[in-house]
């Protein structure tokens, strides 16, 4: 593990989430930010950061294919906690130039078209917004599937040369929806609706009783492949 990375680990071993937060906010001034895509988890921790007034940037991936239900939690968010939340959208020139030479949904005709698409939609503004900070935070959970169980809590990205911190990592779905409950923050209804892990429209399913976790997302491929690399293990980040 990297040192800064250690460094983060020791030093918010122990704490709650929100003091977690709080340290690193202090610690790294102006170089912490937060990816949203408005899921249990991520509304979660946007609610930590915005009710204590954290100076944490908090941001989204505009792909231009999500789902009414995702910009509506989006706007009430935003009106709930009257705080910015910024939004990275793909370079134009790429995406006009894979939509006009393959069309709009190439993605269902093969992994690698589906990786152009996550890359264009997804991984390069990515970057943009990562650019500068020294942590990532992210709503990562243990349980969401195999490969993030097999994560630590603090990571270091060699792809994007920063620490990720995943505040949230061992708290069980329950908690989360728990805390949603009791703090009265505004979800996704599309959870309510078999929908656990929701990204571009689509992109994502339902998912049925007994199926895995992420098997909404991507599902007319193999389970192997259902990271989209924003969150690679590897941190060979070239797919979502």
């Amino acid at each position: 593990m990297d040192q800064l990375a250690q460094h983060i680990q020791e030093q918010t071993a122990g704490l709650s989430p929100g003091s977690a937060l709080a340290w690193l906010a202090n610690a790294f001034p102006g170089q912490v930010i937060f990816s949203s895509s408005f899921g249990w988890e991520d509304q979660v921790i946007t609610h930590l950061i915005f009710s204590n007034n954290l100076p944490i940037k908090v941001f989204t991936l505009e792909t231009g294919r999500l789902f009414p239900e995702t910009y509506y939690v989006w706007n009430r968010t935003m009106e709930i906690y009257g705080k910015p939340i910024y939004a990275y959208y793909p370079q134009h020139e790429p995406l006009e130039q894979m939509v006009s030479t393959k069309g709009p949904n190439s993605f269902y005709e093969s992994v690698d078209n589906r990786k152009e698409c996550c890359g264009i939609r997804k991984i390069e503004p990515l970057k943009r917004a990562l650019k500068g900070n020294v942590c990532w935070i992210t709503g990562i959970r243990a349980e969401q599937s195999p490969n993030r169980h097999d994560m630590s809590n603090v990571e270091w990205d060699e792809g994007n040369q920063l620490v990720k911190f995943h505040p949230i990592f061992n708290w069980s779905l329950d908690e989360v929806k728990t805390y949603i409950k009791n703090n009265n923050i505004p979800y996704n209804t599309l959870h309510d609706r078999g929908f656990p892990s929701i990204g571009c429209a689509p992109c994502t399913r339902a998912v049925q009783p007994g199926e895995d976790f992420r098997a909404g997302r991507w599902w007319w491929e193999d389970q192997s492949k259902k990271e989209c690399g924003l969150h690679s293990v590897t941190e060979i980040i070239t797919e979502k």
